[in-house]
C-alpha cells in the first residue's frame, strides 16, 4: 500500500496546496477575515479567538493519521486564500473525505474551488489509487450541496441528527461521494470546467 502521509504539494493554474503549518496562522485569519467567513452558520471557519485551537486540531489530527490538512496558496500573490483537507482517511480500506475547505470571499467564485478538488481528486485517485471520496455538508449549507454536485458527486443519503453545532443545535450531515469508476468521466468534466477559467 502507498504511504498515504508523505509530505505532498499539489499546484495547477497559479493555485498551489502545500501542507498546513503554524506559522499559516497569520495568512489564514487574513483570509477567513475576507468576509467575516466565522459568521456563516453552516460551516466552521476560524476566526482570531478560535485560530490556534483549528490549526492544532487540524494538525493532531494529521499525526494521528486521520487528516491531511493543506493551506491553499494563491502562487501569483504569494498569499494563503484558505485551506482544504484529507479527512476520515481509512488508508486499510482505501476511503477518504474531503472537507473543512474555506476561501477567503474574494476568491469564492472564481475557478479556485475546482482547481482544489481536481488536484486533491486526482492525488486521491491516481496515487492513493483510493476506491471512494467523501464529501459532506451541513443541511443547510446549501451552496455547498450545489458545489459538491457540480464536482459530479452524488449523493449517498443524509444522516439525520448526525451531529451537534457549538450552539447545541442538531445538524442533519448529507454524504455525497466519487467512486474510483467514476473518476475518468469527472476528470473530464473538472478540466473542462478549469479550462472555462483560462
Amino acid at each position: 500500500m502507498k504511504d498515504w502521509f508523505q509530505k505532498i504539494e499539489l499546484e495547477l493554474d497559479g493555485i498551489k496546496l502545500v501542507p498546513l503549518e503554524k506559522a499559516h496562522k497569520n495568512g489564514l485569519l487574513k483570509a477567513a477575515s475576507d468576509g467575516e467567513l466565522w459568521n456563516l452558520w453552516v460551516t466552521s471557519v476560524p476566526s482570531e479567538t478560535t485560530i490556534s485551537d483549528y490549526i492544532e486540531t487540524a494538525l493532531s489530527n494529521k499525526k494521528r493519521q486521520t487528516a491531511i490538512p493543506f493551506t491553499v496558496i494563491d502562487i501569483k500573490t504569494n498569499a494563503i486564500i484558505g485551506t482544504t483537507r484529507y479527512m476520515n482517511v481509512e488508508a486499510e480500506n482505501r476511503r477518504l473525505e474531503i472537507g473543512s475547505t474555506w476561501y477567503a470571499k474574494s476568491y469564492q467564485r472564481t475557478g479556485v474551488n475546482t482547481i482544489c478538488k481536481f488536484l486533491l481528486l486526482q492525488y486521491a485517485f491516481e496515487t492513493l489509487e483510493t476506491v471512494a471520496v467523501e464529501f459532506r455538508t451541513h443541511w443547510f449549507n446549501h451552496a455547498s450541496r450545489n458545489a459538491i454536485t457540480r464536482l459530479g458527486a452524488k449523493q449517498d443519503g443524509v444522516l439525520r441528527n448526525h451531529r451537534t453545532d457549538l450552539d447545541g443545535a442538531l445538524r442533519d450531515t448529507v454524504v455525497f461521494s466519487i467512486i474510483n469508476a467514476e473518476w475518468p468521466t469527472v476528470k473530464k468534466s473538472l478540466l473542462y470546467e478549469i479550462n472555462k477559467y483560462n
